[in-house]
């Protein structure tokens, strides 16, 4: 099954892409957006879910999104022309590490997509290119509660625990301004919502030939959920600023 496909089902009734509610990313934005009329980037939008929450709640704000997923950029498209914001928010297809723009950014979001840039260093590196002076980063990553298992590290990759990563932002030169840890309710609400969604849709077009491949993947991500990351897995998105003087470790270090 289209990986994109698989993601943008998946994410049907949870579009925020990550393990938040609508309270939380909607305090993180109105921390990270003081003025209200701030150019905002999102690298790696999705569905645009981020952006739609800042442009609803700033009349001010203006935004731009980068996705390789041209459904998932045609989906944001409908809801901001449902929405009414369609005429500030510019959507780009295209690989966001490679994206370039005339202008700069107030705030540069990149929250569940860092691995479209090789880690949290490179991703900041990319988002250090785009940020206006005084601006702001907002990211969000995982990290262990507790100690993984070699199959958590496995499903999930090289993450490290919460201070180390705090540390490793600081040490590329940023400052933390705000953040969230996301709670265990939000956690298993993203899980059930991501693994539910896919096995409806499976169930729901049982002649399609995505569906049997839909519900074995939706199976698959629930056993790995409770039996093997759900109690060493966590999320932190972190609004940084960049530190004065800081002299920032190589991308990719």
């Amino acid at each position: 099954m289209d990986r994109q496909v698989l993601s943008l089902i998946a994410h049907g009734d949870h579009p925020i892409a990550a393990p938040l509610d609508d309270g939380s990313v909607r305090r993180l934005l109105a921390r990270a957006l003081p003025r209200g009329d701030e150019r905002v980037l999102d690298l790696g939008c999705g569905q645009a879910a981020w952006l739609m929450r800042a442009l609803t709640a700033h009349p001010g704000v203006r935004a731009e999104g980068v996705d390789t997923s041209a459904a998932a950029l045609a989906r944001a498209g409908r809801e901001a022309d449902r929405l009414g914001v369609r005429d500030r928010l510019l959507l780009h297809h295209r690989d966001a590490s490679g994206f370039t723009a005339p202008h700069a950014f107030d705030l540069v979001l990149c929250v569940g997509a860092l691995h479209a840039f090789g880690g949290l260093p490179r991703t900041l590196a990319a988002a250090r290119r785009h940020l206006a002076p005084g601006g702001r980063v907002l990211v969000g990553d995982g990290y262990w509660e507790g100690e993984p298992s070699a199959g958590a590290v496995e499903m999930l990759g090289d993450l490290t625990d919460l201070a180390t990563t705090l540390d490793r932002v600081v040490a590329e030169g940023w400052t933390p301004v705000d953040g969230h840890l996301s709670t265990r309710g939000e956690l298993d609400a993203y899980e059930w919502a991501w693994t539910g969604s896919l096995a409806a849709w499976a169930l729901d077009h049982p002649d399609d030939p995505d569906s049997a491949p839909a519900l074995a993947e939706a199976t698959a991500h629930r056993e790995g959920w409770l039996g093997v990351y759900r109690d060493v897995f966590g999320f932190v998105c972190v609004t940084l600023r960049e530190t004065p003087g800081a002299a920032p470790a190589a991308p990719g270090v």
